[in-house]
């Protein structure tokens, strides 16, 4: 089967759009939009502790809870440390998120 171009200058365009359509395609796929590693750093439990004073600590030195509410923080800690209260013992320790 043989196909027939009937204007050759309007198929070239044609050819070099679509190419150019599947180039920017596959350049887009290569981009990451994800946000920095985190990784975590461990902190034992000091005698006066509480998950108040902690998250107020890390929202003050901790880039990665920056700006955000002191009870999203304290939701999040008790749930990466799998905390079924507030309640905290001296020498626990936890794990917290860091940049």
């Amino acid at each position: 089967m043989k196909i027939k171009i009937v204007n050759r200058k309007k198929f070239i365009r044609s050819s070099i759009l679509i190419m150019l359509i599947i180039i920017s395609g596959l350049l887009g796929i290569s981009r990451t939009y994800s946000k920095t590693q985190i990784s975590y750093k461990e902190d034992y439990i000091l005698e006066g502790d509480t998950l108040w004073s902690i998250a107020e600590n890390e929202i003050n030195t901790n880039e990665y809870y920056k700006n955000k509410d002191i009870r999203e923080v304290i939701y999040e800690i008790k749930e990466l440390n799998h905390l079924q209260s507030e309640n905290l013992k001296i020498g626990q320790k936890i794990w917290i998120p860091n940049l």
